[in-house]
């Protein structure tokens, strides 16, 4: 199943499949870390949904919600 890293819910789990958005955007989300194949693990939301806290390669990182649109995850049955 795949689904947008900024439609996860609080523990839900997946990894990275591909990066879009603008130049800027991806080359930002490259940086950090977010790259193919790379494991994401949601941890909480704002309580208005935005910014989200993820944790990647070992790392807590806060994401705003429209760069995390640009992320397509593929989430196993076993990880929803």
């Amino acid at each position: 199943m795949e689904k947008r890293l900024s439609e996860f819910a609080p523990a839900e789990a997946g990894t990275v499949k591909l990066v879009s958005g603008d130049g800027r955007v991806r080359r930002r989300l490259f940086d950090m870390g977010i790259t193919p194949g790379a494991r994401i693990v949601m941890k909480k939301a704002a309580p208005l949904g935005d910014p989200i806290e993820v944790t990647v390669r070992g790392y807590e990182l806060t994401l705003r919600k429209n760069e995390a649109q640009s992320v397509v995850m593929t989430v196993a049955q076993n990880d929803a």
